[in-house]
């Protein structure tokens, strides 16, 4: 958004203005708003049972995936379009995704515990990922968990940054501010009632903002007290971050249910989350 708000990335610009090599098969038409809403047409992933490496090469394997549907007519959740869009970030920015996100977001921001690829030294605060039987015989931490970003090198637009929650709740809470922290801006206001507004054409049944969830089959954490207006996401492993602009609170879980025992029991106890924590957190 960063580069939307900027004019260096159009919303409703082809893909392949910033990624040429994205064309063929009717790619050429798919545009960056339909890559944020999950409405391009590509498949949830790319395949990872070889053994290829390096965001390049993903981006190739992207490039040669046969759209599902029609643009902008169905929505499918898909890790190919997020890191397409870090790829477009690289591409437009000159510099890598993770450098990107560190000047522009998390160090101004005050994220001091966000990042990819943490270091040595942090690991003992981290969250183990998952046991690794094949590989090394170890649990694993400071790993992503996801197959596609691993394959990358553990940076990509879809996966790979570990945080905190005093980290998370900073970022709520510029995001509830209009875009603004303790005298820090990131995001102008328009641009964040832009990326948490519905983006999704009329008539879909799931409901999306650039990037954000609004009200799909994904959004079984805004349970029943948080608003329909509200928005967040969830992760693949447990986690889930919830914001609800109107009474200005939130919440986050950062569990890591793939490591914890908790799989498969963190959606059906945010189904209806009763006390959410919140904006609250002004020491944050």
């Amino acid at each position: 958004m960063l580069l939307v708000e900027r004019g260096q990335v159009k919303l409703d610009e082809p893909v392949r203005t910033y990624l040429p090599e994205f064309t063929g098969d009717g790619r050429e038409t798919v545009t960056v708003r339909e890559l944020l809403t999950h409405t391009s047409g590509l498949p949830p992933d790319i395949e990872t049972k070889t053994d290829w490496q390096g965001r390049d090469t993903a981006v190739r394997m992207a490039c040669a995936e046969k759209l599902r549907s029609k643009p902008g007519t169905t929505f499918t959740y898909s890790d190919v379009n997020l890191f397409l869009v870090g790829a477009i970030v690289e591409r437009v920015s000159g510099i890598k995704l993770e450098d990107f996100v560190r000047k522009e977001i998390y160090l101004p921001l005050g994220m001091v515990d966000t990042e990819y690829l943490p270091p040595p030294r942090k690991l003992s605060r981290v969250a183990p990922t998952q046991w690794d039987p094949v590989h090394t015989n170890v649990m694993l931490r400071g790993v992503v968990h996801d197959p596609t970003s691993r394959h990358m090198g553990g940076v990509a637009g879809h996966a790979g940054v570990f945080s905190t929650a005093r980290d998370l709740a900073r970022y709520a809470r510029m995001i509830l501010n209009d875009g603004a922290l303790n005298g820090v801006r990131i995001f102008q206001p328009e641009a964040v009632k832009l990326m948490t507004s519905l983006q999704t054409p009329p008539g879909m049944r799931d409901r999306r903002g650039l990037g954000w969830d609004i009200d799909s089959r994904y959004s079984r954490p805004r349970g029943t007290l948080f608003p329909l207006g509200s928005f967040g996401h969830t992760g693949w492993t447990g986690t889930c971050l919830w914001i609800d602009p109107f009474f200005q609170n939130f919440f986050h879980i950062p569990i890591q249910s793939r490591s914890s025992g908790w799989q498969g029991k963190c959606g059906a106890a945010l189904r209806e989350p009763r006390h959410a924590g919140g904006a609250g957190g002004e020491g944050f």
